[in-house]
């Protein structure tokens, strides 16, 4: 398994909390060497448009999207999430990778504060093997200004969150496809539990 390193991204706590979930990983800023990854963890924080022109200019974002049309596990960690979809309202004309059929938004600041800084709950939607074993209701940290949105019918398993008058989607699970709105490294035992489900989902897939 591979940890992306293109420049942004709190890899530091993310490798930390990966390692002691059991979760085996190397991290790597060498697209070459996640080329033939089982697995690939995409991590980021910041503005939009930055870090979609950093994850750009790495090289990493053919790899990834080789990666995941070969239906091959990945997990996104907040902006690796909203990296997946075709764009976000933070920075406009700058195209992200159009995996998701998916867009991203910014929170109305409706009686909130904008960004959401701190703990909310997660309630899964189906029963994405990523929150095997995660209580329904179950708080986790986030740190976001902005969501991403499917179009409606459209909403792959994965979780909902509730922040002011906004209901979000904060985990998508398609296939092996797995990406947090939330901090799993941040989010204590939950969080670590996320990251062992995702270990688990790995070692199925090589089964």
């Amino acid at each position: 398994m591979i940890l992306i390193d293109y420049g942004a991204g709190n890899l530091h706590s993310v490798e930390k909390a990966l390692l002691a979930a059991g979760v085996p990983l190397r991290r790597s800023a060498d697209p070459e060497v996640a080329r033939d990854a089982d697995a690939l963890v995409l991590p980021g924080q910041g503005h939009f448009g930055q870090v979609m022109r950093s994850f750009e200019r790495s090289g990493f974002a053919p790899v990834v999207a080789a990666h995941l049309a070969a239906g091959a596990p990945f997990l996104g960690i907040c902006i690796g999430l909203q990296l997946l979809t075709r764009g976000s309202e933070e920075a406009p004309g700058v195209a992200g990778l159009g995996v998701l059929d998916a867009e991203v938004r910014r929170f109305p600041a409706h009686g909130v504060s904008v960004p959401q800084m701190g703990w909310n709950q997660i309630w899964p939607l189906g029963e994405p093997p990523l929150l095997a074993g995660v209580a329904r209701g179950a708080f986790v940290y986030f740190a976001n200004s902005y969501f991403v949105t499917f179009p409606e019918g459209a909403v792959p398993s994965g979780a909902e969150t509730t922040y002011g008058d906004t209901r979000f989607l904060s985990a998508v699970s398609i296939g092996r496809l797995h990406a947090t709105q939330f901090h799993p490294e941040k989010s204590q035992a939950v969080g670590l539990q996320v990251l062992r489900n995702f270990g688990n989902v790995v070692r199925g897939a090589l089964a």
